[in-house]
């Protein structure tokens, strides 16, 4: 009994791998918009239908799929938040690094943050990383809370909140500048997806992160 159940999940962690690394490369080859269960089916090597026994919903695997792309930000931030002096650099260099990876891939950052799953992302992140154990090898520690947590205001928070210990931001309006921050960049990657701009990226990412200093030094400055 427990030799076929340990088979079966075997199979269905086959298959999980088999689906999102096909994922993984359409994205890479044709872009995101052009992943669809017909294609991810073809590059697995099964019917398009099959994947539907293993993920609910396309864009379910297409979250799962994104999360290669991101890891890259996650390697990333600690040699940019390691630049500041103090938690208020630290937390607005986590937004530069942030910015320029996500307007650099914003579809990828777009279907990954802000798109509809019509799930708990924390719960899809938690049955991917239950099939890929293997991506948290050599993620530092104090990285992997944030890795593992899908929500961009929860990480935002924790350095704000440790301004605010250290006296450097007034603790009033902490809420409302993570709030409105996040919506910033939510607002300026929509627009810039949807060639609702003019910014290069380059630009778009000047333009956010002004308005996140902004934002940042106007509602919580001492």
């Amino acid at each position: 009994m427990s030799r076929s159940r340990s088979l079966s999940e075997k199979q269905i962690n086959r298959m999980f791998k088999y689906f999102v690394e096909a994922t993984i490369k359409i994205i890479e080859e044709e872009g995101i918009q052009n992943v669809t269960a017909r294609k991810v089916g073809d590059v697995a090597g099964f019917n398009g239908s099959a994947l539907y026994r293993y993920f609910d919903e396309l864009s379910h695997l297409v979250f799962f799929g994104c999360i290669k792309f991101i890891q890259a930000y996650f390697l990333d931030v600690q040699d940019y938040i390691s630049k500041g002096n103090n938690s208020v650099e630290k937390y607005l260099l986590s937004w530069e690094c942030f910015c320029e990876h996500s307007f650099k891939q914003p579809d990828i950052y777009h279907a990954f943050y802000v798109a509809d799953l019509g799930k708990d992302p924390h719960e899809m992140l938690k049955k991917y990383f239950s099939h890929y154990q293997t991506d948290l090898i050599g993620i530092p520690e104090d990285i992997l809370p944030s890795l593992l947590d899908p929500s961009l205001t929860n990480r935002s928070k924790a350095i704000l909140q440790k301004a605010v210990d250290e006296g450097l931001l007034k603790s009033d309006f902490v809420e409302e500048i993570n709030e409105i921050n996040v919506l910033i960049w939510k607002g300026m990657l929509t627009t810039f997806i949807n060639n609702r701009s003019i910014y290069t990226e380059e630009e778009a990412v000047e333009r956010a992160m002004h308005h996140i200093r902004m934002t940042t030094l106007t509602f919580g400055g001492k």
